[in-house]
Formats: structure tokens, sequence, C-alpha cells
């Protein structure tokens, strides 16, 4: 399935790469990785990626690149990560000459002229991974650093159940390059010791439905200063704090921002991807996320995820 995508990147010279906005580690890792392994395999290519920050991940100092309308003319646009195209960073992929994506989430529109989908994967890093070792394209340190960065991130360290033999196969493969695991690991997981007393806190928080459906509603006024995005990166981490609970099989954080409530809804049990895609968002079966208007909307779709912990899993 990526003889088509190889020979629409050797054929185009100008590769302009997309992603999701608000972008997480497989989002920047796929970015980051397939523009190193372009760059690597085709160095007089001219590679640009684009996009906004990488608030979640500050340690990536990376300054994305501001183009103008008319380079894509000519040019190939990538979209990366990114199941819904109204999540996509830069509505410009649209005016390039060929599009081509590659994604894990679950299917739910055509995008791309040639689409790369397969959520059996567990990130889109480890599809980009997949794709390089089966196109025999060679790796840097840097590319197999960012494809490890988001294989790691998007399946909980190899906990989460998308976690497969070949996700192991493609992170040995990854690691044939002298990737530094103690730096990448410590700038992903470690916390200044404030974000640690406000984890504490904020457990405290932690409600449940009656069909124990764990939650946390953040409000605007309870944040210290948002970031750019309008969103507080410590609140939209917190969905992690319910993952361990005894008898939760569903759990979602709550946050609101100046664009609306953003909601990221777990399950180790249940598909929660259809009420995502009921409140305009997406994901996976059981790790999926929007971004409703309001309290009143959000606590709608709570009721929902209650309902459904009323059921049969299956």
């Amino acid at each position: 399935m990526f003889t088509e995508a190889l020979q629409l990147i050797k054929e185009y010279d100008r590769i302009i790469i997309h992603r999701h906005s608000h972008p997480d580690g497989d989002a920047i890792g796929s970015q980051l990785g397939l523009y190193y392994l372009i760059k690597d395999n085709f160095p007089d290519k001219e590679v640009y990626m684009v996009g906004d920050a990488a608030v979640r991940l500050p340690f990536i100092d990376v300054e994305f690149d501001v183009i103008a309308d008319e380079f894509y003319r000519d040019a190939l646009a990538v979209v990366l990560d990114c199941g819904s195209s109204h999540l996509i960073c830069d509505e410009r992929y649209k005016t390039a000459k060929k599009t081509l994506r590659f994604d894990h989430h679950i299917y739910c529109e055509a995008i791309c002229d040639v689409d790369i989908v397969d959520s059996s994967y567990e990130s889109a890093c480890g599809l980009v991974t997949m794709f390089a070792k089966a196109s025999g394209l060679k790796l840097s340190v840097n590319s197999a650093t960012y494809l490890y960065m988001g294989m790691v991130t998007d399946s909980g360290r190899f906990v989460f159940d998308s976690t497969t033999a070949r996700t192991f196969e493609l992170a040995a493969f990854l690691m044939s390059q002298p990737i530094d695991l103690n730096t990448l690991y410590y700038n992903l997981y470690a916390e200044e010791f404030e974000d640690i007393i406000a984890e504490a806190d904020n457990k405290h928080k932690i409600k449940f439905t009656p069909n124990n459906v764990a939650y946390i509603y953040t409000t605007i006024e309870e944040l210290p200063e948002p970031t750019d995005s309008g969103v507080h990166v410590t609140s939209s981490g917190l969905v992690g704090l319910m993952r361990d609970i005894k008898g939760v099989f569903i759990w979602v954080n709550f946050t609101e921002g100046d664009d609306g409530v953003h909601c990221e809804l777990r399950s180790n049990r249940y598909n929660i991807n259809p009420i995502a895609v009921k409140y305009g968002g997406g994901g996976h079966k059981k790790a999926s996320g929007c971004v409703v208007p309001d309290r009143e909307t959000a606590m709608l779709l709570l009721e929902d995820l209650n309902a459904l912990a009323g059921t049969e899993a299956v």
C-alpha cells in the first residue's frame, strides 16, 4: 500500500507536511520524523513543516515554516495523524497539486488524493515507520527518535491495547539507530513540582456518574494563565489521572478554553468514538476527543457516556 506514496514523494520537488492542530507527541513525531526521513533520502527536495506550536511538548525547539500561498501550486502536501479534515492545521493543503495522508484514526472521510489509513496501528508514527521499512528508506537518528517518540506517547509507553507485536518490531527497527532514550523519556515525562501538586489537587476534583464514569471538569476561572491556544497544558493532561481507578471503565476530562470545552474521552472497555463523533470530534475506539461550545453540551456528552457505561461492552 506504500508504493504510490513513495512514488509521490519521489516525483515532487516541493513537499509540505501538515498534521492536526494542538499537536501531541504522535502528530509532532510523525511530522518531524517524516521530514527527516525525506531529507535523509532525498536531500535535494524542498521540505516544509507547517502548523501551530507544540505547546504540549515545550522541549521540541522547532520553528514551523511560514510559507506563501504560491508554494502549494506545484507541491505535494502530506497530512499526518488526522482523521477529520476540519482538524488539520492550515487548510491550504487543499490547494496543493497532489495530496497524501498517513493516518491511524478510525476512517471517517476521504481527505487526500492518496489516503493511507490503517487504524490497527497504535500511532501515525508506527505507520510512517512501516512505510520507511517497507520502502527500504534509510533512517537517521533524528527521524528514528521522533518516530519512536510518537509510538511511545500514543501507546501510553506501550501499555494501551493498541500495542501489538508489530509495535515492538517497529520500535526495534527504529532503535537500530542510537536513540538517546534517557533524554527522550526525561523530556517527555519529567514534571515541574508545581504540576505534581496541581495533579494531586485535581484528584480531589474527580466525580462519578451513576454508572461510574469518572470525570474532571475545570472551568476557565480555575486555570492559571492559558496558553496561546486557550487551553492550559496541565489541565489538558489530567485525563490520565483517572485511568487506573478500580471499577471505572470510562473516564473523561473537561477543560474550558477560549474556543469551548475540550473533552478528552477514554475507556479500557467501551468504544467511545461514536460519542466523540456525535459532538464533532473523533479519534480511536478507546481514546477520542472533541470540542463542544459550552458546559451544558459537555454535560450532555457526559450523559451519553453514562448511558454507554450501563450497557454490555462489545
